[in-house]
C-alpha cells in the first residue's frame, strides 16, 4: 500500500505546484498555468483555475459555449477549442478575456456569428475559424479587434461578405478566405479593391478566390477587373403615381428600382430629401416604398423617388399628393383565369377593379421572374401576352392597389408547345468495336418522349442497342451490320418531329507496312533520305528510332509526314540499325534497317587548319577561363549573374579538366570551320554548312587527343568485389559491375529522345533558320513574362512546404549539371555580361521582347552548360562527330552525394580528420541545443560575404547548400544525422574501425533518402496512378542504365518551381513568427550567415513543415519572386528563374514536347488548340500561342521591308511598337506584347509602345505601370 499512497501524495503535490490553492479539473492535464483537457468527450465547459493562461479542450464534444464561459479568466493568453461540435457561440462567451492572443475554433460547425461574439477581446492577435459552415457575416462581427493579425475564414460556405467587413483591423497581416463559395458580383467589388490594395502596400498576405460565376471560377478576387464585376447603375421600375387621400389618413408611395450593387432609395419632397429619422410619421420600407402616416397639409406636393448606387443614380417621374373625398378599398370587377395557349400564339389575362382613389393595376410573375416589356403589356382591361413562348408558362398575378388597401388574383398561362429538338445527332464515323453514342434531346408541353428507329423498324434486339431516359442511343461494340440510317423522333400529343443520322462502320486495322527501308549505305558527309510508309485505320503515325532511343526533329534529322526519315551530314555515329515504328490506336508494328556510313579516302578540307586551330582554341578557352577565375573570385561579386557563376563554379579540378577538354574539342571545330568555309561546299541541299566532311577521322583522333579527351580519368577498378557489393564509391562507379559507368558522376546525361539541335550537332534550337517549318522560337523572356508569371499565391491544404524543399534537396543528390567553365566569349574574351551575341559559350537572353523589372538592358546574360568530351563517347570511338551532350557532376542515384561528396576528394575533405570514429568534421556549436552546426569552407570567398559582417559559406558535400537557407537547414540535419547515427554504431559495435563506421552510417543515411522519396514524396507527386506505374521495388537489375535524363534534369524536375512560395516562413516553437521575422524569397540566398545571427535552423525548418505549400494551379506558375525579383535584394539586376529553365532545355537540345508526346504513345498535336482536354483552360491555351514573331530571312546580308540596307546587329523599330535588329545575315522583328495596365483607364504617351497608368502619383515609367 505504500507505493500507491506515495504516488497519489505525488500527484496531489504536483497538482498543487501546478496551480496553487486551486483544483486542476477531473481527468485534465496542469502544468503550471496550462490546462489541457484533450479527447476527453467533454460536452461541456470545464470549471478552470482562474490563473489559468493556456486552456485547451480540443478533441472533445462541445456543442455550444453559453455566455461568460470563461469571464474569471482574466490572464488566458490562449483558448484552443478546435475539433470540436460547436454550433452556437453566445454573444457574451468571450467576455472578461481582455488579455486572450490566441484563439482556436477552427473544425466546428459554426454557422452564424454575432456582432457582439468577439467584443472586448482588445489584444487577440490570431482567430482561426476555418473549415466550419458560416455562410453569413456581419460587418461588426470585428470590428473590435484592433490587434489582430491573423483572421482564417477559408473553408467555410461563406458567398457574401458585407462591405467593410475588415476596415478596422488595422493590425491584419495575413487574411484568408479562399475555399468558400464567394459570388463575384458587384457587392464584393470592395472586397477585390481592399485586397488590391494589401498587394500593393505589401504588409498584408491574403487569399480569395470566386466560386461563382462560372467564367470567374477559381479566379483570385484581387484579379478580377471592375468591369468584371459586372455593376450597374440604378434603373427605375416601378414609378410612384399621384396619391388623393383624405387629411389624416396614411399615404403610400411606390418605387422600386434595380441595380448592381443594391440602389439605396431617396425619397425627394418639393425639391428637398426627406429626412425620415426626425418625423416619425416617416416610414421606408425595404422594397423603397414611402409611408406617410397621418397625413398634414404640409405634405402636399411633389414627391420623387431616387435610386442611388456606386455606379450612378435614378430618379422618377413627380407624383402628387392631394386631398379628396371618402377613400374606398379596391376590389376585382373581373379576375384573371387559367389559361392554356399554343405556343406562338397571342392572349390577354383580363384583370379589372374599383376603388376611390382609383386603384394601381400591376403585374408579377411567381418565383421573381420579370416580366417581358417587349411581349408583356398592360391594358386597361388586363395584360396582353403577345408571341407566346415556353418560357411565358406560368403563374401570373394581378394586384391592385390604392392607398387604402390592395388585392391579388392570380392565374396560369399554360403554354403548349409541339416538340422542338435543343439537341439533334450528327452523323458518326466510328470504328469497329468502338462505342456509339447519339444524344438526342426535344423540349415541349406536354413534354415529348424520345423514340429511336433503324432504316425505319424497330433497333435490333440483340441487346447491344440501349436507349437511356436521356434519350442517348447507346450502341456497344459496332458491328458491320450495326451501318445505316437511324431516326430519333420526339412524340407528344401535338405531333411528331424527326431527324435522321447515317452510321458507318470501319473494320479496324492494325498499321501495315506499304514500304519497308532497306540496308544501304551512305558516305561521310552527305544526306540521306530512307522511305517507310505504312497505313492501317486510323492512319499509323511513322516515328523512327536508333538503337532504342527515338529520333526527333533537328538540324540532324527530320521525318516527314509520309514517314520518310532525312539524315543530314552523315557521320560515323549515324551508322547503325535504325527501327521505323507504325503506330495506331490499335498497336504498333516495327521494321528495320542497318545503315553503313562509308570514309572518304583522302584529306578533307579542313585537315589543313587542324594544328592551327588546335592551338587557338586551346588559347582562347583558358584565356576566357582565367579571365573568368579572376574576374569571379579576385573581387565580390558585382551583378546577380556573377553570383550565380561564382556559387555554381567547379571546384574539383577533375571536373574542370574534363569540361575544359570539352570546350577546347568543340572550339577547335567550330575554328577549323570558319577557316576552311571558303573553301568548302557547305550550302549543299539548304544546309549552312557540315562537320563530317570538314576533317577526317584522324584528325577528329588527333583534336581529341590535343584538346586531353582522351586523357580523361582511367576506367573504373572494380576488382575489389567485397567492398562494391558492400558500399558505394563515392564517384558512382561499379555500382553496376557488368556497366562500371552508368549513373557514376561526371559522365554525359542519358537521352530517351535523340538530342535536338539547330544544327544536329550543338547549335541551340531558335537560332538562325528555323528548323523543317516549324516555326521561330519564342524568346524565353517573353514566354516567362506572359506565361509564367504569379502574383497570388494560394495555399495548398493538402501539403506543407516540406514538400518542395525535399524535392530541392532530393534533386541536388541526384544532378548537377557542370556549367560554364567561361562567361567570357572565347572569341575575343569580352565578358558575355556586355555582349548580346551568340559566340561560344555566351547564350544570352534577349530582353527587348518584354521586360516588367524596369532595366534597360537588351538581354539577360546566360552561358552554356559545358560540353562532354566527345559526347562523352570512349576515346576509341572519336572518330566522328557528335551531338553535343551535358556533364552530370553528381552521382546518378540516392546515396546522399549532396552530403558525403561525389568524389573521393571531397568525401575525405569533410570527414573528420580528428577523431577515428567515422564522423563528418562539425562547426560551431549552437548555443541553445550545443548542436553542431555546418563547418566552414575554406574555397576562396564567395558571395556569402557580401558584408563584412557575414560569414563564410558552409561546407557540405555540394557547395549549393549555401544557395538557400533552407537547404542549409536541410543539409544540416542531413549532416547531424549522419554522426548521430555514427556514434550509434561505434557504441554497439566497438570493435569496428573509423572507416567502417564511417561507411555503415553512410549506408543508412542513403537508405533513409530512399524510403523517404520513394514511400512518403513520389506518392504526393505522382498520385495514386502514377505510383502504381512506378510499381515496387523488384530487385537489382544490372541491365537498367541508372544514369539520370538529360529532359529530366533540365526539364522534368523543373516542376519543383511552381511549388515555390515567395516567402520562407521561420516559426518559433509556438509557430509563431520568430522576432526576425519571415524573409522574402531572394533574401534567403546565399544568406547562410542568417543561420549563425537568427534563430539557427530550427525556425527554418518549422517553415517547412508548420506552413501550407504553395497551390499548383496552372494559371498562377512561378512565382514573381524568381521571374523579376531573383538576388534583386543583393544586387540591382534580377535573374529570371522562368527564363533560365527555358534556355537552359533549348542549351541541352531537350526536343519539344510534341515529340515527348508520340514517345509516350500519345496522340500527336499540331497546335496547342488539340490540348484541350489537357490543358483545359481556355485563357491557358491562349498565352502558349505566344509566336507573335515576325521573322524575315535573307539570304546575304540585310535589307529590311522598305530595301533599306542594315548592317550588323543594327536595331531599329518599325511602326505600331515593332522592334527589328540584323543578325547573322537575317532581319527579326518582334512585335512588343504589352502586359495588362493595373488601372482601369490607361493612357498612350508619345514615345511608349505600352499604355501607362497616370493615377495615385506614379510616373509613367514606374515598373508598377509596365
Amino acid at each position: 500500500m505504500e507505493p500507491r499512497l506515495l504516488c497519489w501524495t505525488a500527484l496531489f503535490l504536483l497538482a498543487g505546484w501546478c496551480l496553487p490553492g486551486l483544483p486542476c479539473p477531473s481527468r485534465c492535464l496542469c502544468f503550471k498555468s496550462t490546462i489541457r483537457c484533450m479527447h476527453l468527450m467533454l460536452d461541456h465547459i470545464p470549471q478552470i483555475p482562474q490563473q489559468t493562461t493556456v486552456l485547451d479542450l480540443r478533441f472533445n464534444r462541445i456543442r455550444e459555449i453559453p455566455g461568460s464561459a470563461f469571464k474569471k479568466l482574466k490572464n488566458l493568453n490562449t483558448l484552443l477549442l478546435n475539433n470540436n461540435h460547436i454550433r452556437k457561440i453566445s454573444r457574451s462567451a468571450f467576455e472578461g478575456l481582455e488579455n486572450l492572443q490566441y484563439l482556436y475554433l477552427y473544425k466546428n460547425e459554426i454557422h452564424a456569428l454575432d456582432k457582439q461574439t468577439f467584443k472586448g477581446l482588445i489584444s487577440l492577435e490570431h482567430l482561426y475559424i476555418h473549415f466550419n459552415q458560416l455562410e453569413t457575416l456581419q460587418p461588426e462581427t470585428f470590428g473590435d479587434l484592433p490587434k489582430l493579425e491573423r483572421l482564417f475564414l477559408h473553408n467555410n460556405k461563406l458567398s457574401k461578405i458585407p462591405a467593410g467587413s475588415f476596415s478596422n483591423l488595422d493590425s491584419l497581416k495575413r487574411l484568408r478566405l479562399d475555399s468558400n463559395v464567394l459570388v463575384c458580383d458587384c457587392d464584393l467589388m470592395w472586397l477585390g479593391e481592399l485586397l488590391q490594395g494589401f498587394a500593393q502596400q505589401g504588409h498584408t498576405q491574403a487569399a480569395a478566390t470566386c466560386e461563382y460565376p462560372r467564367r470567374l471560377q477559381g479566379r483570385a478576387v484581387a484579379s478580377v477587373t471592375v468591369e468584371e464585376f459586372h455593376c450597374q447603375s440604378p434603373r427605375i421600375t416601378f414609378e410612384p403615381q399621384d396619391v388623393e387621400v383624405p387629411s389624416g389618413n396614411t399615404v403610400y408611395f411606390t418605387c422600386r428600382a434595380e441595380g448592381n450593387p443594391k440602389p439605396e432609395i431617396i425619397w425627394i419632397h418639393n425639391n428637398h430629401s426627406l429626412d425620415l429619422e426626425d418625423d416619425t410619421r416617416l416610414n421606408m420600407f425595404d422594397d423603397g416604398t414611402l409611408m406617410i402616416q397621418n397625413t398634414r397639409e404640409s405634405d402636399q406636393g411633389v414627391y420623387q423617388c431616387m435610386a442611388r448606387n456606386s455606379v450612378g443614380e435614378a430618379k422618377t417621374q413627380s407624383a402628387m399628393l392631394r386631398y379628396s373625398s371618402r377613400p374606398v378599398k379596391p376590389a376585382f370587377v373581373i379576375q384573371p383565369q387559367d389559361t392554356e395557349v399554343l405556343i406562338g400564339t397571342s392572349t390577354t389575362l383580363e384583370c379589372m377593379a374599383t376603388g376611390h382613389p382609383h386603384p394601381h393595376i400591376t403585374w408579377t410573375r411567381d418565383n421573381g421572374l420579370e416580366l417581358d416589356g417587349s411581349r408583356h403589356v398592360a391594358t386597361s382591361s388586363g395584360l396582353y401576352l403577345q408571341n407566346i413562348t415556353q418560357r411565358d408558362h406560368g403563374r401570373f398575378t394581378c394586384h391592385a392597389n390604392n392607398s387604402y388597401g390592395s388585392v391579388q388574383a392570380a392565374a396560369n398561362i399554360i403554354v403548349q408547345a409541339p416538340p422542338q429538338f435543343t439537341v439533334a445527332p450528327k452523323d458518326q464515323v466510328v470504328l469497329e468495336e468502338h462505342a456509339v453514342e447519339w444524344l438526342c434531346e426535344a423540349e415541349g408541353n406536354p413534354p415529348p418522349v424520345i423514340v429511336w428507329t433503324k432504316t425505319g423498324g424497330q433497333l435490333p434486339v440483340e441487346g447491344r442497342h440501349t436507349v437511356l431516359s436521356s434519350g442517348i442511343l447507346r450502341i456497344d461494340h459496332a458491328a458491320q451490320h450495326d451501318q445505316g440510317q437511324y431516326e430519333c423522333q420526339a412524340v407528344s400529343s401535338l405531333g411528331v418531329k424527326k431527324v435522321s443520322v447515317q452510321l458507318t462502320v470501319k473494320p479496324k486495322a492494325l498499321a501495315v507496312f506499304t514500304q519497308r527501308p532497306q540496308d544501304t549505305s551512305v558516305e561521310v558527309g552527305k544526306n540521306i533520305n530512307i522511305s517507310c510508309h505504312a497505313q492501317g485505320e486510323p492512319q499509323p503515325i511513322i516515328t523512327w528510332n536508333k538503337e532504342g532511343v527515338q529520333i526527333t526533329e533537328s538540324g540532324k534529322f527530320h521525318v516527314d509526314g509520309e514517314g520518310t526519315l532525312t539524315i543530314y551530314d552523315a557521320g560515323f555515329p549515324d551508322q547503325g540499325r535504325y527501327e521505323c515504328v507504325a503506330r495506331n490506336s490499335f498497336g504498333l508494328v516495327m521494321t528495320n534497317m542497318f545503315l553503313t556510313v562509308t570514309a572518304i579516302q583522302g584529306r578533307q578540307a579542313g585537315d589543313d587548319f587542324v594544328e592551327s586551330s588546335i592551338l587557338d582554341a586551346v588559347q582562347r578557352v583558358d584565356s576566357a577561363i582565367n579571365s573568368t577565375r579572376r574576374h569571379l573570385f579576385s573581387q565580390k561579386p558585382h551583378t546577380s549573374s556573377d553570383l550565380l557563376a561564382q556559387f555554381h563554379y567547379p571546384r574539383d579540378p577533375l571536373i574542370v579538366e574534363t569540361a575544359r577538354a570539352g570546350e577546347i574539342f568543340e572550339h577547335t571545330l567550330q575554328l577549323i570551320r570558319e577557316r576552311a568555309k571558303q573553301g568548302l561546299t557547305v550550302d549543299l541541299e539548304g544546309k549552312e554548312f557540315r562537320y563530317n566532311d570538314l576533317v577526317s577521322p584522324r584528325s577528329l583522333g588527333l583534336i581529341a587527343s590535343l584538346s586531353g579527351c582522351t586523357a580523361r580519368r582511367p576506367l573504373p577498378n572494380c576488382s575489389h568485389p567485397c567492398f562494391h557489393r558492400k558500399y558505394r564509391a563515392h564517384d558512382g562507379t561499379c555500382n553496376n559491375l557488368q556497366q562500371p559507368t552508368w549513373g557514376a558522376a561526371l559522365t554525359a546525361f542519358a537521352r530517351l529522345l535523340q538530342p535536338a539541335y539547330q544544327d544536329g550537332i550543338h547549335s541551340p534550337r531558335g537560332l538562325g533558320l528555323p528548323m523543317g517549318s516549324r516555326q521561330p522560337l519564342p524568346p524565353p523572356r517573353l514566354v516567362a513574362t506572359v506565361w509564367a508569371r504569379a502574383a497570388a499565391v494560394t495555399p495548398d491544404h493538402s501539403y506543407t512546404r516540406m514538400l518542395m524543399h525535399w524535392g530541392w534537396f532530393l534533386e541536388h543528390d541526384l544532378d548537377h549539371t557542370v556549367p560554364a567553365l567561361s562567361t567570357a566569349r572565347f572569341l575575343d574574351g569580352r565578358p558575355c555580361s556586355s555582349v548580346c551575341t551568340n559566340d561560344p559559350p555566351c547564350f544570352p537572353m534577349n530582353t527587348r521582347h518584354a521586360n516588367p523589372g524596369g532595366t534597360h538592358a537588351p538581354c539577360m546574360l546566360f552561358a552554356r552548360s559545358s560540353p562532354a568530351c566527345a559526347s562523352g563517347r570512349p576515346s576509341a570511338k572519336v572518330g566522328s562527330v557528335y551531338a553535343r551532350e551535358q556533364i552530370n557532376q553528381q552521382t546518378a542515384y540516392i546515396d546522399g552525394s549532396n552530403v558525403y561528396g561525389s568524389s573521393e576528394r571531397e568525401s575525405q575533405a569533410l570527414r573528420d580528420p580528428s577523431v577515428l570514429r567515422g564522423l563528418l568534421r562539425t562547426g560551431l556549436p549552437w548555443p541553445p541545443s550545443g548542436k553542431h552546426l555546418l563547418p566552414f569552407s575554406t574555397d576562396p570567398p564567395t558571395g556569402c560575404e557580401r558584408q563584412e559582417q557575414d560569414s563564410p559559406c558552409f561546407l557540405a558535400g555540394d557547395h549549393r547548400a549555401n544557395e538557400h537557407l533552407a537547404l542549409t537547414a536541410m543539409h544540416t540535419l542531413w549532416f547531424r544525422e549522419h554522426n548521430r547515427v555514427a556514434r550509434e554504431l561505434s557504441a554497439l559495435n566497438p570493435h569496428w574501425d573509423g572507416d567502417t563506421v564511417y561507411q555503415e552510417a553512410r549506408k543508412i543515411v542513403g537508405a533513409e533518402l530512399q524510403h523517404i522519396t520513394y514511400s512518403h514524396w513520389l506518392p504526393k507527386v505522382l498520385g495514386d496512378p502514377g505510383t502504381r506505374m512506378l510499381r515496387g521495388y523488384r530487385g537489382y537489375n544490372p541491365n537498367v542504365n541508372a544514369g539520370i535524363i538529360n529532359s529530366f534534369a533540365t526539364a522534368a524536375f523543373r516542376f519543383g518551381h511552381i511549388l515555390i512560395n515567395p516567402i520562407l516562413y521561420r516559426l518559433n516553437d509556438t509557430l509563431g513568427e520568430i522576432s526576425e521575422g519571415h524573409l522574402p524569397f531572394n533574401k534567403a540566398l546565399f544568406s547562410p550567415s542568417r543561420i549563425i545571427k537568427e534563430g539557427g535552423i530550427d525556425p527554418v525548418l518549422r517553415g517547412l513543415f508548420g506552413v501550407a505549400a504553395k497551390w499548383r494551379a496552372p494559371s498562377y506558375l512561378l512565382s514573381l519572386e524568381l521571374t523579376q525579383r531573383l538576388f534583386s535584394a543583393a544586387y540591382s539586376t534580377a535573374v529570371d528563374s522562368a527564363a533560365t529553365i527555358i534556355q537552359r532545355g533549348r542549351d541541352h537540345g531537350i526536343p519539344p514536347y510534341v515529340d515527348f508526346r508520340v514517345f509516350c504513345n500519345l496522340t500527336s498535336v499540331k497546335n496547342f488548340e488539340d490540348l484541350q482536354n489537357e490543358i483545359k483552360d481556355s485563357e491557358i491555351r491562349q498565352k502558349l500561342r505566344i509566336n507573335k514573331l515576325e521573322a524575315r530571312l535573307r539570304q546575304a546580308g540585310c535589307t529590311d521591308v522598305k530595301g533599306v540596307p542594315r548592317k550588323a546587329e543594327e536595331r531599329w523599330m518599325k511602326e505600331d511598337c515593332t522592334h527589328c535588329v540584323c543578325e547573322s545575315g537575317q532581319v527579326t522583328c518582334v512585335v512588343e506584347i504589352c502586359p495588362p495596365a493595373p488601372c482601369p483607364s490607361p493612357e498612350f504617351v508619345k514615345g511608349t509602345c505600352c499604355p501607362v497608368c497616370r493615377d495615385r502619383g506614379m510616373p509613367t515609367d514606374s515598373p508598377e505601370k509596365r
